[in-house]
């Protein structure tokens, strides 16, 4: 049986435009266990389930501390959930997890490609995590799903590093690869139109439908490793909706790596 842990990660200091992620893991648990939700996923499975471990939240000092937490938690669990704080936490998860999937392909479900070489000065921001990840061969295949913000710069990161991307101008979602190697997918709040979550930094409308982004989790045929879900910003959200589809979201992608 797959183990699974969850993991809060309290980290925004590497957000480029305004703080407030690091809020996310206590948010999303609150409205997840609160009477207005059930635990179950749309699959039939309750996430109240043996195989999970909840490892509580991590308060981040430190950007590499990350790599650290999550290298401890795959050495007793084959998969984690990572909850909150900014998209710079991707790229250690990532590294993390090079040892254990040396082969891994990304789904990533975002506004933004976030693809830059360095941003602001910063190798390491929110802006850069996936150029990180390609650059070091921590993965076989990155498809980007949602973008809708690509630049100049951005477009000829992708082609240098072969990342598929399939924007929101000409979305199909039948066009979306089947994945072939342990999968890992990051979604970032702001890949929803900020009309299904206006909690983000970052409002760039035009975006994917939380039913959009179901199906196309509930879709995937090869096994999911792990995931996180990123960039939500309690400071900026209305009557928690988006801590609502964060916890909504929290359970199908648990329900599918079970």
């Amino acid at each position: 049986m797959n183990n699974i842990a969850i993991q809060g990660l309290q980290w925004d200091a590497k957000s480029s435009f305004q703080q407030g992620p690091a809020k996310a893991p206590a948010l999303i648990r609150k409205v997840l266990y609160n009477d207005a939700m059930n635990l179950y996923s749309e699959n039939g499975i309750s996430i109240e389930h043996k195989a999970i471990t909840d490892k509580g939240d991590f308060k981040i000092s430190d950007y590499f501390d990350i790599e650290k937490i999550t290298r401890e938690h795959l050495k007793t669990n084959n998969k984690i959930l990572s909850l909150g704080g900014d998209h710079s936490v991707t790229f250690p998860i990532v590294k993390a997890y090079h040892d254990k999937y040396p082969k891994l392909d990304i789904l990533h479900i975002d506004a933004h490609a976030d693809l830059y070489h360095q941003y602001e000065g910063d190798p390491y921001s929110h802006a850069c995590p996936f150029a990180r990840i390609m650059e070091n061969g921590f993965a076989v295949k990155l498809v980007q799903v949602g973008i809708r913000t690509l630049n100049p710069h951005q477009a000829a990161q992708a082609k240098k590093y072969g990342v598929e991307i399939h924007e929101m101008r000409n979305l199909d979602v039948d066009a979306i690869p089947k994945f072939e190697n342990p999968l890992y997918i990051s979604l970032d709040m702001d890949g929803f139109d900020p009309a299904f979550a206006p909690g983000v930094s970052h409002h760039e409308p035009g975006g994917l439908t939380s039913r959009q982004v179901i199906n196309l989790i509930q879709g995937i045929k090869t096994e999911v490793v792990g995931a996180d879900i990123v960039e939500y910003n309690p400071d900026r959200d209305f009557q928690d909706m988006t801590a609502y589809l964060a916890a909504k979201m929290m359970k199908e992608l648990l329900g599918k790596m079970i």
